[in-house]
């Protein structure tokens, strides 16, 4: 009997885990074959009972321990996938989203590029027009002195009078390379200046503010919605980053005079505190250059502030958005005359 018991518990032991569990049936036929009873004839009751019941604990723990495995493996698999995949997802919109800004910002600065090449070209195009009138004078002068000495019958008078206009040509010609240069020295600060301003005012709305060159004057033009509220010569909080990243462009070169100008559209105003919009023109002005004095510390003396009421619109007021695009408030960056004017008197 001991024997038997020993036979059977061996073979459950050389069986496969899944091959043990992989049908129903299986498992059914295999429990029934170890618990069926044994034909011998010697064996008393007492030792079938026991031996029953020993081979049924036996396979009912060996179940729910192979249950227990199948079951509880597979799923943490699966909640480990689906997190790693949950975090793929996520770095991939970012990844995305760096990409998006990077092509947008990529675009802005090829626009500036293109631009500065535009700008680039036109100020070749005016030191080449500059280097063909230096030859031109060379060319004019090497020939006076070569017609000078095959007139040997020119008087001492007349060539001292010729001497004297050759000095004059070569002083010109001095007069013209320093001017060349100062042109180039001012060009040079207004693109620094206005690549300056455009790195800083990056990530504002081009229909908020504006940054243009006309006649060598750097213009910043700011709408009336970012910096007041309609009717009102206050300063709203919008404004103080505007005119905060402005102030220290504007502080980087504090050499240069500012003129601050407000204008507005044709729509009569009248209140207890606005006289008309020229008055609400000033006001504005004056606000704003107060303001760049008291919060940013920009001399004073370099700033001025005047209203241009309704006289001076960039286009007509007849539809809103003319309207809008008049009401505005100018930032002038004025070059440095004082320096061309003293280079005029110390050549003549």
């Amino acid at each position: 009997m001991s024997r038997t018991v020993k036979i059977r518990l061996s073979r459950r032991k050389s069986r496969s885990p899944r091959r043990f569990c992989s049908s129903k049936s299986n498992f059914k036929n295999y429990v029934s074959k170890i618990l069926e009873p044994d034909n011998d004839e010697n064996e008393n009751d007492n030792l079938h009972i026991y031996k029953r019941s020993f081979v049924k604990r036996i396979t009912v723990i060996t179940l729910l321990i192979l249950v227990t495995i199948s079951s509880c493996i597979s799923p943490k698999k699966l909640a480990v996938e689906q997190e790693k995949s949950r975090q793929y997802s996520v770095n991939l919109a970012n990844c995305e989203e760096i990409v998006s800004d990077l092509n947008a910002q990529n675009k802005v600065l090829y626009g500036n590029i293109i631009q500065l090449e535009h700008q680039i070209a036109n100020e070749q195009n005016k030191l080449r027009l500059m280097e063909q009138q230096l030859d031109y004078f060379k060319s004019t002068n090497t020939n006076l002195l070569d017609r000078l000495s095959d007139l040997s019958v020119v008087s001492k008078a007349g060539a001292e009078s010729i001497n004297k206009s050759l000095e004059a040509i070569n002083d010109q010609n001095r007069y013209i390379k320093d001017l060349t240069s100062t042109m180039r020295q001012k060009d040079s600060l207004t693109l620094a200046l206005v690549m300056n301003l455009k790195r800083s005012l990056g990530n504002i709305h081009d229909e908020d503010v504006n940054i243009e060159v006309k006649k060598g004057v750097v213009y910043i033009s700011i709408s009336d919605k970012l910096l007041f509220k309609s009717g009102s010569y206050e300063i709203s909080p919008r404004a103080e980053d505007v005119l905060g990243k402005i102030a220290r462009v504007l502080n980087d070169h504090n050499q240069l005079e500012i003129l601050v100008e407000g204008h507005t559209d044709n729509v009569p105003i009248a209140t207890s505190c606005l006289i008309d919009n020229w008055d609400l023109s000033v006001k504005r002005a004056t606000t704003v250059a107060r303001y760049l004095n008291a919060t940013h510390n920009i001399a004073p003396e370099r700033m001025t502030a005047g209203g241009r009421s309704e006289f001076v619109p960039k286009v007509d007021n007849s539809t809103p958005e003319g309207k809008a695009i008049n009401r505005r408030t100018e930032i002038i960056i004025l070059p440095q005359l004082d320096q061309f004017f003293s280079l005029i008197e110390t050549s003549m």
